[in-house]
């Protein structure tokens, strides 16, 4: 809203200072100053809030060290990271851009849901929330509309260089021009030419088939990043602070990959419009940071699902809009290894079960305790302690996943 004012006050009267709403940068570094703003001053109106609604923390024993202690703990904790996303996207993000407008409603939809699965567990004393076939059908159902969107818009595509034909069996070309190609590439991390076209995989069927198949990888990306955001959401701090180094790495690919300049040099995907998203990211950066200031060890308040849902849900559509949906098994390796540890705990057990008998599974285990950072609580390691690694390990992933931009 104050881009599209200052713009006008730039256009019409000429007034002074006005024409740095123009500059992502600056729009992007007041989104993140006014979200952590909103997050140190609505986060505590609103913990006070649920403290005294007694909206807190059911707490079940899984012998955790100081487990108990956080019982009554106020919850839903997600509202102060999307609140503090979306005000400041409405601020200073141009509303009309597609990247922006899907990124809202991904926040959006997934806030829903995860608040939905938290009022079951708080006000309607289920501690299960709501049945996993209905998030299931939730995060389907965005992946689908973001899968439709950014295959079908007119305003996702690519922009690529012109060349004269006397240049095509040249060595080194000058471009001559841009056109905008509409196509649906992403890129594949640590290979040479590290472009994939979705296409190339129904040209045995026809082009018309493609957009099933990445309907069904943007389906795939959306549930598995949210459903790692979600189990790694477990002790205090983890998931906000891993979600924040994960937003940064995708707002450089954003960055990049809206600047002409940067694009053509790093030779990378030059997608227009794209720059926009830096907004987004940086106003999550600054929700995830704010609410740290409440959520680190001893947490004040809990994100809940509505906070760790719409964090994974916003963290698979800024990839799949920078086209690096194949790069998130590194950049959110945190994710995916709490995820697979919990598969692997479900898998062992039962095939310890089958061969063994339901006494030696429960002795025998994989893991002392799914997901990985209960493990090592069990393995009488501080939350702090384990944070923090776990944070060293999100910056050395995200470190690696940035160097895919030359290491190819």
């Amino acid at each position: 809203m104050l881009y599209y004012l200052f713009d006008y006050l730039d256009r019409v009267y000429k007034l002074a200072g006005a024409g740095v709403f123009q500059y992502i940068s600056f729009r992007a570094s007041m989104a993140m100053l006014a979200s952590l703003v909103i997050a140190f001053f609505f986060g505590k109106s609103l913990i006070d809030f649920l403290r005294r609604k007694q909206i807190g923390e059911s707490i079940r024993d899984l012998g955790l060290h100081g487990q108990m202690e956080k019982k009554g703990t106020p919850t839903m904790g997600g509202i102060i990271i999307i609140a503090c996303v979306l005000i400041p996207t409405l601020l200073f993000a141009k509303l009309t851009n597609v990247y922006i407008i899907l990124l809202i409603v991904s926040a959006v939809w997934m806030g829903m849901i995860g608040f939905l699965d938290d009022y079951i567990k708080v006000f309607k004393k289920n501690k299960e929330g709501l049945h996993g076939r209905f998030k299931i059908v939730g995060q389907v159902g965005l992946g689908l509309i973001v899968g439709l969107v950014l295959y079908f818009n007119d305003s996702v595509v690519v922009r690529e260089h012109i060349y004269s034909a006397s240049q095509q069996n040249m060595e080194v070309k000058v471009p001559i021009g841009w056109k905008d190609v509409k196509q649906h590439t992403t890129t594949i991390p640590f290979v040479k030419n590290n472009e994939l076209n979705y296409n190339q995989f129904f040209d045995i069927f026809g082009e018309q088939y493609s957009w099933i198949f990445y309907v069904v990888v943007c389906i795939l990306v959306v549930t598995a990043v949210s459903n790692g955001a979600n189990m790694t959401d477990g002790i205090d701090g983890l998931a906000a602070g891993t979600s924040a180094i994960i937003a940064f790495t995708l707002a450089i690919f954003a960055y990049l990959s809206g600047n002409v300049i940067f694009s053509t040099y790093l030779k990378i995907m030059y997608i227009p419009e794209s720059g926009e998203m830096v907004i987004f990211a940086f106003a999550l950066i600054g929700a995830c940071v704010g609410f740290l200031w409440y959520n680190s060890y001893p947490a004040q308040v809990f994100m809940g699902d509505t906070g760790s849902l719409a964090l994974g849900g916003i963290i698979a559509v800024l990839a799949l809009s920078v086209r690096k949906e194949l790069i998130l098994p590194v950049l959110c390796g945190v994710f995916l290894v709490e995820n697979l540890s919990v598969i692997l705990q479900v898998a062992y057990f039962k095939y310890q079960k089958r061969k063994r008998g339901i006494e030696y599974a429960r002795e025998h285990r994989l893991f002392k305790m799914a997901p990985l950072h209960h493990h090592y609580q069990k393995m009488g390691f501080h939350e702090a302690k384990i944070v923090t690694r776990f944070f060293i390990v999100g910056i050395s992933l995200a470190i690696l996943t940035l160097v895919t931009l030359k290491l190819r």
